[in-house]
């Protein structure tokens, strides 16, 4: 819904991560479509799409063939929101997206809008995502249904929303290609750990079998650091590409990667890494934490 934050919205993003060679995770909820987002970037931009299952499996088929289409070379299937969690800011403010907004990949299917412009029930009046979601989304994801889409997608799917070493473990055995530990935001469930508090036990309950990547609470280079040092592949950024597309769209997300990018180079020269190899569990103290 990146068109919120600045007209260009997900075409901005794109546009950003194709100039400094990184990879963007475009959302199925975009306000910008699978097709507008790969005309911009061309087949130089690497582009992976992130998918919920909804209760029209075709729907999700289509947005699976859609995206490899397109030239998209992976499948980030979220895999925590069965139901939205309670967000009481929404709630409080009543979210919906403006009226010259929808989901545009969901065009012409009667899943594009999110909440009314105007209501009159209670129920109307709180969260139109919630209210979407319990609608649209599947409740009964299961790894089943991880199955089901590595049996349409050509490409890789990796699971986003991994938390925990036994679901690690479960994720690896249902065949996904990667994992990105991931709390969604910290807004599904209140008191769920940070992600870089359970980054290394998850790389190490995969023992290598797929590669790990982080997104959440991720600021500045020396979180990136840290992540790698914990056994990350990788790690992804969101809230950040918000605000700087509401500071200058397209050269804003650029201005904040290069930020991002020197800060890590920098905490790599401070910590006697001439290279991302050279970045090691060493480089990182983290205190004992008892499992609940």
């Amino acid at each position: 819904m990146q068109r919120m934050a600045h007209p260009d919205g997900e075409l901005a993003t794109a546009r950003a991560a194709k100039r400094k060679s990184t990879c963007m995770v475009l959302s199925s909820w975009s306000t910008t479509s699978i097709e507008d987002v790969a005309s911009a970037t061309s087949k130089e931009g690497v582009k992976w799409l992130q998918l919920y299952v909804y209760k029209d499996r075709e729907a999700t088929r289509r947005l699976i063939e859609r995206a490899q289409d397109c030239g998209y070379t992976a499948i980030a299937l979220t895999v925590d929101t069965p139901y939205l969690g309670r967000r009481l800011a929404d709630i409080r403010n009543r979210f919906r997206l403006p009226p010259h907004l929808t989901m545009a990949n969901f065009a012409d299917t009667g899943k594009a809008q999110v909440g009314k412009a105007e209501s009159t029930s209670a129920a109307d009046n709180a969260s139109g995502l919630a209210a979407y979601v319990a609608s649209q989304i599947d409740p009964t994801l299961s790894w089943s249904h991880v199955e089901w889409v590595k049996s349409v997608a050509r490409i890789p799917v990796l699971v986003k929303g991994i938390l925990t070493a036994e679901d690690a473990l479960l994720a690896v055995n249902a065949g996904v290609d990667g994992i990105i530990v991931s709390n969604h935001g910290g807004r599904q469930m209140d008191t769920v750990p940070a992600t870089i508090d359970v980054l290394e036990e998850v790389c190490r309950a995969v023992g290598g079998r797929v590669e790990v990547f982080l997104d959440g609470g991720v600021r500045r280079g020396t979180d990136v650091f840290k992540a790698l040092a914990l056994g990350a592949s990788a790690v992804f950024l969101g809230r950040p590409v918000l605000w700087a597309l509401s500071y200058n769209g397209e050269d804003g997300v650029v201005e904040m990667l290069d930020m991002i990018n020197e800060e890590l180079r920098l905490a790599m020269a401070l910590a006697g890494c001439t290279s991302v190899a050279d970045i090691t569990r060493s480089h990182v103290r983290v205190p004992s934490q008892p499992r609940l």
